[in-house]
């Protein structure tokens, strides 16, 4: 079984009255793509950015492999959702700070702009994008970052089915490279044909980890009668 390169153990987060994650637990695997599925609602980007460091948690800890409480800035990076940072610079500018700042790759850039197909607009602002050339832009800015595990909330938004099923090849390509990927992701189908393994989220809840067989297991094991073959199918069940 693969290194497990992060923890996450109990995570509870409240907005005043509401509760918005009750103890969450799970953990990252090395080199592994993982999904975190879940309805929009559930708890998804409140998870990320609690890991991220950008939310402080209630209570429960987020740990590396020697149980130590992780350092978001040197050992992953996160793309949040819905975000357009320095929008009046060009896109070649953004990948060339992200690369300086962080200490990034400059070697993988030739091939992350390529298989992104960033060339048509490398050199408009970032603010003027579409919402899928902008989601282009932002998942290159994150595969050049040199951390181990690379965070993306809704990596596939606003793309259209053929841009869904590239990114998708780029994301797995990375991963055969050695980066850790946890992905943020609501169209559940679409998450099943490329995530190794998934954490279902629901009403701030992990409801099951693990592959499509192992979910399925644990779907049967509440109701043998049905056959669930679909991730889609799994999740109505467990959820």
């Amino acid at each position: 079984m693969p290194e497990t390169v992060l923890r996450v153990r109990n995570v509870q987060k409240r907005f005043g009255p509401a509760i918005a994650l009750q103890d969450v637990s799970f953990e990252i695997r090395a080199g592994e793509v993982l999904g975190l599925i879940g309805p929009n609602g559930a708890g998804k980007s409140t998870l990320l950015e609690c890991i991220a460091g950008q939310l402080p948690v209630d209570s429960g800890s987020v740990l590396d492999p020697q149980d130590r409480p992780v350092l978001p800035s040197g050992a992953l990076f996160y793309v949040p959702d819905g975000i357009a940072p320095w929008a009046a610079q060009r896109v070649s500018w953004l990948l060339d700070f992200v690369i300086g700042y962080f200490g990034g790759r400059p070697d993988l850039r030739p091939s992350v702009v390529e298989q992104l197909q960033l060339a048509p607009f490398l050199h408009q602002p970032l603010g003027t994008l579409s919402k899928g050339q902008r989601k282009r832009a932002l998942v290159a800015m994150g595969l050049l970052t040199p951390q181990p595990l690379l965070m993306i909330d809704e990596p596939l938004d606003g793309l259209d089915l053929k841009q869904m099923h590239e990114l998708a090849r780029v994301l797995r390509a990375h991963a055969a490279l050695g980066r850790t990927l946890f992905l943020s992701i609501h169209q559940i189908g679409d998450a099943a044909r490329f995530c190794d393994r998934f954490v279902l989220l629901s009403g701030g809840r992990v409801c099951g980890e693990g592959t499509v067989p192992e979910l399925a297991a644990i779907a049967s094991a509440r109701d043998a009668a049905k056959t669930f073959s679909t991730l889609e199918e799994v999740f109505l069940a467990i959820a």
